[in-house]
């Protein structure tokens, strides 16, 4: 086995994600086969009870890990399903270490930090880099390793000291560091300065570890003295040194590090010279597609989180993969939930009218998924103007419940109708607890992981655009669901649940057969989104907010148009020192073009 380190110096949100799933991307184009490990130094166990607004969406795997969104990152570059134990926390460390002498593995000696924390980690990962993820047998040849925070962080320290361990142990021919790192242009004398890298670099060696390889951020490529003075004082050989800078999107990525023979460097550092050069033609085809879009699809997000962006990252990667396979650029308007209910209406009229003129404007709304009841009242008011308007309408898990609740109100007629999860003594429970929750642990108590969904009406849209299958697995997370004792009355006046579970009592997908696109899913299908194969839903609601959802439905859920056929729009993007948002000169981040209500995109595909 192999292992890549990807670590991080100056400040954090350099984008060693993307440069980690970059490299393991190339690695794979090698012909190599990668796996994929991330490295949280907080004391969580796992991501689950961590707020959105503290760091960003939780991303749910196949055997229900909820996990830093990084995971995303790699699942979305690599195509590979990684499993809860890809993501190692200090919690999980500790816990696993205190869990040994509860039960006396250490035969009463003195469990210290050294060696049984680092030994711990150590362990791990090798243990975790065997797992196959890509459907394969046996393990991978490489296994890249994302640590995260920035080097001299306090909590970061015992994982530092087992790599340092554990690169000595495992050799350095099986072993490469890369350390991504800024270098600052300052704009009163224009000069890329070297110092912030270096003091960085001579931090990391004074922690046991040595980078083979410097990928350093930056806003224009560097000069080459700069490199020079780079390696003349990190230790670190010219060829070796590489630019993340400025690229029209964020998939240039990985071509940018093939153009710099990031992959040679990183190969011979491996000693694996026989292996071939990268194939990235379809890679390179969708990148140059992205860059080239012109024409716009307006979609509406209306949630509670819509100050960071990176709270709905996946939902975001879906959306623009969908957009990308209809040849339309992406326009992301965000609406927090809030801000169109009555009650802003009467403390801040112009907020409440400018976020219902933006409602008015899109080609399609989309209610992701969410907790608590604040800005419930809004997303029922985007969800009935979908409805009653004929406009595209994709609810996710929270955002299907609602729609329940909304039909529910406005063509039942119950007008009480709501979630036991906002009045736990409505006279009319749409949603409800489910039964196998917990109501007093909150940590792994949902209902968690990749699920089957049978579709029980076969002439629908969903079925159709999955490709006429008769089952789909797609991954979950919620602890309330539809009540099944309100499906027959729900039915009778014109909502139907074409998908539910294998008992056929808990409700999966729900459409409104009158209505062009109004579909609602209890899962959550943005986590199995990739670049090449957008996730059908999504393709769906990007197809009708187009008009062209008929002819996908004819080709059963695919776009016939081809990749070539997109016109230059001469957009670009640039790379600003921002927290590592890759932002570009007319709006957009990553590709995704916002109206400027949330907090711009980190850099993910």
């Amino acid at each position: 086995m192999k292992y890549v380190l990807v670590t991080g110096g100056v400040v954090s949100g350099l984008g060693k994600g993307v440069t980690a799933s970059s490299i393991g991307l190339l690695l794979k184009a090698c012909g190599l086969r990668v796996t994929s490990i991330k490295i949280d130094p907080y004391l969580n166990t796992d991501a689950g009870t961590m707020s959105p607004f503290e760091h960003g969406e939780v991303f749910v795997l196949d055997d229900g890990g909820e996990v830093d969104l990084d995971l995303g990152n790699y699942e979305r570059f690599l195509d590979i399903k990684l499993t809860r134990d890809n993501n190692i926390t200090t919690g999980k460390i500790y816990q696993s270490v205190i869990d040994k002498e509860r039960r006396g593995d250490y035969l009463g000696k003195t469990v210290q930090v050294v060696p049984h924390i680092t030994d711990a980690i150590q362990e791990w990962i090798e243990r975790v880099a065997k797992i196959p993820v890509d459907g394969q047998e046996g393990p991978a040849d490489v296994c890249v390793i994302e640590l995260g925070g920035t080097i001299g962080d306090i909590e970061s320290m015992p994982f530092i000291e087992a790599l340092g361990q554990f690169s000595y142990r495992v050799g350095s021919g099986n072993f490469c560091l890369i350390h991504v790192s800024l270098v600052p242009v300052l704009n009163v004398v224009g000069e890329q300065k070297t110092k912030p890298t270096q003091h960085s670099v001579r931090g990391l060696r004074g922690l046991g570890l040595t980078p083979n390889i410097l990928a350093c951020r930056s806003t224009k490529a560097l000069g080459e003295n700069v490199k020079g003075k780079l390696a003349q004082f990190c230790h670190v050989p010219e060829e070796n040194i590489v630019t993340l800078y400025d690229v029209p999107n964020i998939w240039h990525v990985p071509l940018l590090l093939k153009d710099q023979k990031a992959h040679e460097a990183i190969l011979k550092g491996l000693n694996l010279l026989g292996a071939r050069k990268p194939e990235l033609k379809e890679w390179t085809a969708r990148t140059k597609v992205f860059d080239t879009l012109h024409d716009p699809v307006r979609i509406a997000m209306v949630g509670k989180y819509t100050g960071l962006s990176d709270s709905y990252l996946s939902v975001l990667k879906a959306l623009l993969h969908a957009s990308v396979a209809c040849h339309r650029k992406l326009i992301v308007e965000w609406i927090a939930a809030g801000d169109l209910e009555d009650s802003t209406a009467k403390e801040a009229p112009g907020v409440y009218k400018a976020a219902w003129d933006l409602l008015k404007g899109v080609d399609g709304v989309l209610v992701p998924g969410g907790f608590g009841d604040r800005g419930v009242q809004g997303k029922i008011l985007a969800a009935k103007y979908a409805r009653e308007k004929k406009v595209p309408f994709l609810g996710i898990c929270l955002g299907m419940q609602i729609a329940v609740i909304e039909f529910a109100r406005s063509v039942l007629g119950l007008h009480d109708a709501n979630s036991t999860e906002f009045d736990p003594e409505t006279a009319n429970p749409c949603v409800i607890f489910m039964p196998e929750g917990s109501k007093t642990h909150m940590g792994g108590t949902m209902r968690l992981g990749s699920r089957r969904t049978y579709f029980n009406v076969t002439d629908c849209i969903s079925a159709k655009l999955y490709g006429n299958v008769r089952f789909v697995d797609e991954r979950h997370r919620h602890r309330y669901e539809v009540n099944p004792n309100m499906i027959s009355k729900l039915e009778n006046v014109g909502l139907s649940f074409v998908g539910r579970d294998e008992t056929g009592q808990r409700m999966e997908i729900v459409e409104l057969p009158s209505h062009p696109y109004f579909v609602g899913v209890q899962f959550h299908p943005e986590f199995k989104s990739r670049p090449g194969k957008p996730s059908a839903l999504f393709l769906g609601l990007i197809a009708a907010a187009c008009g062209c959802l008929e002819t996908v439905l004819h080709d059963n859920g695919h776009v016939r148009k081809p990749l070539t056929s997109a016109m230059s729009n001469g957009h670009s993007m640039k790379i600003h020192q921002n927290g590592g948002a890759i932002k570009s000169s007319n709006g957009s981040v990553n590709g995704v073009y916002s109206n400027g209500n949330g907090v711009h995109l980190e850099e993910s595909c």
